[in-house]
Formats: C-alpha cells, structure tokens, sequence
C-alpha cells in the first residue's frame, strides 16, 4: 500500500502536469526516495488515463455539435439570403415620396442592424467551414495514418496545422482545444507508426549480433528515402544516426577495434561477426571500409553526413590510439614496415572520401604529420627509456679506467723527484703509471671535483669554470702547491682548494710551483710523456644513455643522408634529442641516485663519465668519412658536455656540503666543542669519536666509488673540516688551564688517527701519510697539539726553529701562550722574542 508521502507526491506532480499548481513548500522540501516513485509514477498514469477518457468523451461530444454547426449554417444562409430581400423592399420603400422622416429613420436602423448581422453570419460561416476543413484534415491524417502511409499523414498533419493557425476563432475556444488536441495525438500516432516502419527498415538485432538496413519493404509505403522527410519533420535526423551508430559501434566495431581482444573477428558484408582476422592496420581497415560500403549503399547521402559527424569523432581517435601510434616505430630499422602502414591508411582515407563520408580529417593529419608522430614517438620512448632506467636502481658499479698523457721537461721531472712527488722506485707508484715511465704524483693530474662560485668544494684539478683564465682554460695546465701560510685565513670550503693549487694559476712567481707542459706538445729530448692511469666506478646508468644517444645519432644521420626518405623531416629533431635525453637524467637522477649511499658520489662520476663519453663521441663523429657534412655540423653537444660537468660539480658539492654541515653538528654545530660544560671530558670524546667515525665510514663508502685523487680530495675535506672547528673552538677559548690542555691534546691525538687513511698501499707504520696535502688544517691541528703541551721555552723553539710560524701566525701564537701561561716577565719576554721575528722559516711551499 503506497504511503501518504508517496501520495502526495503523485497528487502534486498531477496537479502541476494539468494545472500548473507548484505544490506548497512543505511537500517540495520534502527529500525523495526511491520508493515515493513507483506510487507517484501510478498517479501520473491514472491521472494520463482519465485524460485520455475526457478527450475521447469530448470527440464524441463534439461530432454532435459539428453537425449542429453545419446545419445552423445551411439555415443562416437562408436567413441572409431572406435579409436580403427585406433590405430591398426597404430601399425601394424609402424612394417612395409618401414615406414619413420617421419610417426612414427606422428602415435605415433596421438596414444597419441586418448588415452587421450579415457580417457577423459571414464571420461565423467562415469560421465553421474553416473548423470543418481542419476536421476533414484531421480525418484524413487518421485514415493515412491506418493505411501506414506516413509520408502523406505528414503532409497531411502539416496543411493540418497551417489550417488551423487560420482558423479565426480565439484559441482559448473549446473548439480549437479540441482541434489541437486532436493534432496532438494524431502527431504522436503518426510517430509511433513511423518509429514502426523505421525499425522495420534499419534494424539492430543486439543479442544474434546482427545488423541490416533495407532501402524498402513490400509490406511497408515508406522508404528509407522517404524517411528522412520523416526524420526532419520531426527533428530527429541526428537522434536516429546517434542509435544507429551506437548499434554499429556495440555490436560491430568495438568488438573489431578492440586491440586487447585475444581473437579479433572478422566482419561480414552483411553486418555480422564471423570467424577471426588478423591484427594488422590493414585488415582493420578492410572491415571498417566493409561497413562504411554498407552504409553508404544504403543510407541517403543527407544521412551519411549525419552519421559521419557523430561516427567519426569516436572511430577515428581510437583507430589512431589504438591501432597506428603503437606501430610507430622508435628506429628507422622498423621503418619499411611501417610505410606500409601508412601507405594503407592514406588509401582508407581516399576510400572514405569515394563513399562520402566526412569527419575525418584528424586522421589524414596524422598521415602528413607522421616525420612530427616518429619524432614524438621518438621522444617520449628515449625519455621513458631514461625514467624507466633509473627507476630500476643503480646496479652493479662498473670499473673505468682514466688514462691521461702529458709530457714534462727533464727539469720538471728532476724538480718532482727532489721534492719527493714522484717516488720513482716506489711499488706504490708503480701500480698507477705505465711500466718505465715516472711522473708528477697522481693526484695532480686527476680530474677533480669543480669549485663554484659560493665556495663548496668541487673544484675541478682539469679546468672546469677555468674558461677565463689564459692559462688553464683547457685543463691542459695544471699546477702543484703545498700549504702556504697566506692561505691560512681562507674559509674551510676554500682550505681544499688550496690544497690542490686551486686559483694559484696566476701565481707564477713561486719557487716551488711547478707547472706541467701542454699535453698536446710533442716530446722532445728534452721531454718525455707521462701516462697517469686510475679507475673509478659508474653505475649502469651511463653506458644505456650512451648507447641511446648514439643510436639516436646514428638514425639522425641516415636521415640526412637520404632525402628521399619520408622521416627526412623528423632529422633535425633527431639531433636535438640528446640534449632533451641528458636534460630528463639531469632532471630525474639526483632523487633516485639519493635512495643508495654515496648516491652523489655515483651521479658525480656518471655526469663525469658521460661527459667524457660525449666529447669523445663528437670528436669521432666529427672524424668519420661515411657522413656528409651536413650531418656532421648538425651535431652540438658541447653546451650538453659543459651541462653535465657542471652537474657533476653540484653534486659533489651538495654531499660535500652535507657531510661538512653533518660533521660540524657532530662537533657541536654552532657552539664551541670544548665549552659545553654539561658534557663532561667523557661527552667531549664521545662527539669526537662519533666524528671520526662519520669520516671513516664515509671514507670507507667512498673508497668503492672515487677515484684514489678525487677520494684523497674529498677525504681531506671531511678531516679538514674536523681539524678546522677544533683549532678554531680552541682559539675561541677564554683561557686554557693545565688538565684542559692535556684533555684537548688527547682528543687531537684521537683526532690524527686519521692519518692511517692516507697511508700508501700496502706501507709500513714508519711510512709518512699524505694527509696535510689534502687538509690544508691538518699540520695547524698537529702543532696546535704541541704547543698545548709545551712549556714557553719549547714553545719559543718551535716558533724560532721548527715550523710552528708556517702554520700559525703572530698574533695565533701569541693569544695561545695568553691562554695557556700566566702573564710574567718570563712570558713577556717570550712574546716578545716571537713578535721581534714574525717570520723565522719564511713563507711556507
């Protein structure tokens, strides 16, 4: 039984359909459910049915009156035709002279009364013969209607309406309800018989899957020709072909475009599944051209317009994403293949035209932009190549070997033998050179991180962001220094560079400073070359980016080496992709290379490796005989070369930097080590313990990834760093007593056991570390330590006679002796022996 609320609900929704009563506020609040419908849909029905019944009651009412009508005509025509008489007799009456003002007066009111009821007799048989002629329409509507001839009850329904917009009768008049009600119907009648003949004509059979349009019927008046006077009438041309394509689309060609579908069918001529087919672009086209013949064999041409705007929009984007963009090959390898497919398209687009159809001109755009489709495809299958790669991990490391020549004067070679760089019978050495051959010390000739602007450490030993300068723009130059005491004042970011000779180029005048000969200059018997080799580790991302670059080139140059190509076009894109590939590894690596420890020092030595790779491969490239100079001068990967050096630079410099920032927070961070009372001496070498061993794990992970130079460079920062912040903390002290001297000299002494990992292979304990070349602080730590456990007069012999004054300056001293001693004449005196000779040893090398 059906609620009040679904009661009402239908009471309203009849209310308004029939009268245009919108209900009152607190049933249109009202929220509705699912089940308020079923009960209000019955109202509706009900309330249809009653309406129905009261018209048909009326038509039945009226024909009665219809007739009444005709037969009051028929008697007012004989009453005007009476009125007319009397009008004379009246006339003649009034030219009689006998007759009265008075008897005139009322003959002309009389006259004048049976005029206007003569025009009001006219306007009423007017009206009712024009009532009568809309009826008689009607009614042959209905019997055209019975005898299914749809295209006459159309005509017949339009006169009907024309008729009845004449008739000269208010339309609020019963009658004329009537009359349009009766149209009504008879329109929806009408529709119903032609959505009859429609589908007996075009008929979609979903469940056998089958499809067939007819141009006629014997048992059917219309035609399919016909039909479209039908489908215009009522505005449903559109409607008709949306249904029918939808049909198509269901049961024939989703099933047949459907690339996923494990067995493809085949379509018949007749509209229908049948057997398999291939999944070539060609036979898909056979099918698809099957059903456009069909159709257009059958359809008038205003229908076909019709179904190629609404087809064409969802048949052509999913022949070219489903079908064509897959086939586009990524190399020119594939290419014949794929001529055909393209060969076979531009004849389904002919065809299409031959059968007049429309809509399809995205399809022939693609065909004349296929040079700009591979280039994309081209595109986006190198830089998904690029994603795809690094998202897999970094691998297993590879070893590279770096060779590098250079030829050096006999006076050179005899300079780096008495300052003992170049141990010429050292095994160590040995293991690093060419058998016979010695030279300056490894380290020098190393390519190594680049410095920048803002003071990180990532200078590059070779020449990076060394354009400017004259002489060691090119790398070709490089210089040999040790500590110098007018680098002690440099920042920690600075002390490595120091330490390597960076920004010494334009000192020249240096006695130590040895400067290597241009590699490129031939030996003379004077000279001899030197061949330095090392090895260092990549990832397995630098070899796939190269092969992918040169395949890329490779397919570059065939283009422009044949005109007659069709992807000759695409050429100059081609050659443009490298810099796009190596843009998208610059763009993506640092985050994956982030997820593996020593990540950077990896994406450090790719960018470096890669670099190199592309130098040489423009070199080669710009050597060969088989390409034609267009080829050759299309190539730029020079600014590509300067990109990824500069890549490389920053991403030493940012684990650089990470590491300084974690060992300073280590040592205390901002605050100075040795005053954080609430640690006591235990929490003092806790931190530094910690320290050392960040640096020696660092040193460890590193060690499987850098080169033995660019380790020794990055490893003397790290314990650069350490000895820095201890030697400045100390200073910073307001005073330094007897047990606070012994506990800093022990953590120095923990300290300096760094020395052991700049040790040579395989030496002895007697053998002296390499650390002080790499850490530009290191020998400021030792004799730091010293002095905080000398007394004045070993202080005074370490400045006057040893080389404490290389490392420290005068007022360095002389605040550590305020600190440590007390003020007598004895320290006095001391200080001023010290400041009487500032520079005991002279300048440091």
């Amino acid at each position: 039984m059906a609620s009040a609320e679904s009661v009402q609900i239908g009471h309203a929704l009849v209310e308004f359909s029939l009268n245009g009563i919108f209900p009152e506020e607190d049933i249109s609040s009202w929220r509705i459910e699912a089940g308020y419908l079923a009960p209000a849909l019955e109202s509706l029905a009900a309330a249809k049915s009653k309406l129905e019944a009261d018209i048909h009651i009326i038509n039945e009412e009226t024909a009665a009156d219809v007739s009444q009508w005709i037969a009051n005509t028929k008697s007012l025509e004989d009453d005007i035709i009476r009125t007319r008489n009397w009008a004379n007799e009246i006339v003649r009456r009034s030219e009689a002279p006998d007759v009265s003002g008075r008897t005139i007066q009322k003959a002309e009111d009389k006259v004048d009364f049976l005029r206007r009821e003569s025009a009001y007799n006219n306007q009423l048989y007017d009206a009712l013969a024009s009532i009568k002629h809309v009826s008689q329409l009607l009614d042959q509507v209905e019997l055209a209607r019975d005898e299914r001839r749809i295209l006459q009850s159309l005509h017949l329904l339009e006169e009907s309406w024309a008729a009845l917009d004449n008739v000269p009768v208010s339309k609020s008049c019963r009658v004329m309800k009537l009359l349009d009600i009766r149209a009504f119907e008879l329109k929806s009648a009408v529709h119903d018989v032609f959505d009859h003949v429609w589908s007996s004509l075009v008929q979609i059979d979903a469940p056998t899957g089958q499809i067939s349009i007819l141009s006629s019927r014997e048992d059917e008046e219309m035609s399919l020709a016909d039909a479209v006077i039908g489908l215009k009438a009522y505005k449903e041309v559109d409607k008709r072909m949306e249904t029918l394509w939808q049909g198509l689309d269901q049961i024939l060609i989703r099933p047949r475009t459907n690339i996923e579908f494990g067995d493809m069918p085949a379509i018949r001529s007749t509209l229908s599944l049948a057997g398999k087919t291939d999944k070539t672009v060609k036979s898909l086209f056979y099918d698809i051209e099957t059903v456009l013949e069909y159709l257009s064999q059958r359809l008038p041409d205003e229908l076909i317009y019709s179904l190629s705007s609404i087809m064409m929009p969802d048949l052509i984007p999913s022949i070219i994403t489903y079908w064509l963009e897959p086939l586009v090959p990524t190399s020119l390898r594939d290419m014949d293949e794929f001529q055909d497919t393209i060969n076979a398209t531009e004849a389904f687009c002919a065809h299409l035209e031959t059968l007049k159809f429309s809509g399809f001109e995205e399809l022939q755009e693609w065909v004349q932009n296929v040079p700009r489709v591979w280039l994309a495809k081209c595109r986006e299958t190198a830089l998904d190549s690029i994603r795809t790669k690094l998202s897999e991990g970094l691998g297993d490391p590879k070893e590279i070997e770096r060779v590098e020549t250079q030829t050096i004067s006999q006076e050179e070679e005899r300079r780096f033998a008495s300052d003992n760089t170049v141990p010429t019978n050292s095994d160590g050495w040995d293991a690093a050179w060419d058998d016979g051959e010695v030279g300056p010390n490894p380290g020098d000739q190393q390519k190594q991180p680049g410095k920048e602007d803002d003071g990180d450490d990532g200078a590059d030993a070779w020449g990076w962001g060394d354009d400017d300068d004259g002489e060691g723009g090119n790398g070709a130059n490089t210089t040999v220094a040790n500590v110098n005491p007018k680098h002690n004042d440099l920042t920690e970011e600075e002390d490595a560079a120091v330490a390597w000779g960076w920004g010494d180029e334009e000192d020249t005048t240096d006695a130590k400073d040895t400067t290597v000969a241009n590699k490129d200059a031939q030996p003379t018997a004077s000279t001899r070359e030197l061949t330095l080799k090392e090895t260092y580790n990549i990832s397995s991302m630098p070899e796939p980016v190269v092969a992918l670059i040169l395949a890329i080139l490779e397919d570059g140059a065939s283009l422009v080496g044949s005109e007659g190509n069709p992807m000759a076009a695409a050429a100059a894109g081609l050659f443009s992709l490298p810099t796009l590939v190596l843009a998208m590894f610059r763009a993506v690596s640092p985050h994956y290379y982030a997820l593996n420890d020593g990540g950077n020092m990896f994406l450090y030595n790719d960018a470096t490796y890669l670099s190199e790779r592309l130098s040489e491969i423009t070199n080669d490239w710009k050597a060969r005989d088989d390409l034609v100079p267009r080829a050759k001068s299309m190539l730029r990967l020079d600014n590509d070369v300067k990109a990824l050096q500069s890549f490389a630079t920053r991403a030493y410099s940012s684990e650089m930097a990470t590491c300084r920032t974690i060992l300073r927070d280590l040592l205390g961070g901002s605050q100075s080590l040795l005053q954080q009372d609430e640690l006591g001496s235990s929490g003092l070498q806790s931190q530094v313990d910690n320290a050392i061993s960040y640096v020696r794990t660092t040193a460890a992970s590193w060690s499987r990834i850098l080169a033995k130079s660019a380790w020794s460079q990055a490893v003397g920062s790290l314990v650069n760093t350490v000895a820095s912040k201890v030697v400045s903390d100390v200073m910073d002290l307001a005073g330094i007593g007897q047990d606070d001297a012994y506990n800093i000299a022990n953590l120095i002494a923990r300290i300096t056991e760094l020395d052991n990992l700049f040790l040579p292979s395989g030496a002895d304990k007697n053998a002296i570390p390499s650390t002080s070349e790499y850490a530009s602080s290191w020998l400021r730590l030792k004799y730091l330590s010293e002095v905080l456990q000398s007394n004045l007069q070993d202080v005074k012999f370490l400045w006057m006679d040893s080389e404490l004054s290389l490392y420290f300056t005068v007022d360095e001293v002389v605040d550590l002796i305020g600190l440590s001693f007390v003020d007598n004449a004895r320290t006095r005196e001391v200080v001023r022996e010290i400041q009487g000779r500032p520079h005991p040893r002279g300048p440091a090398w």
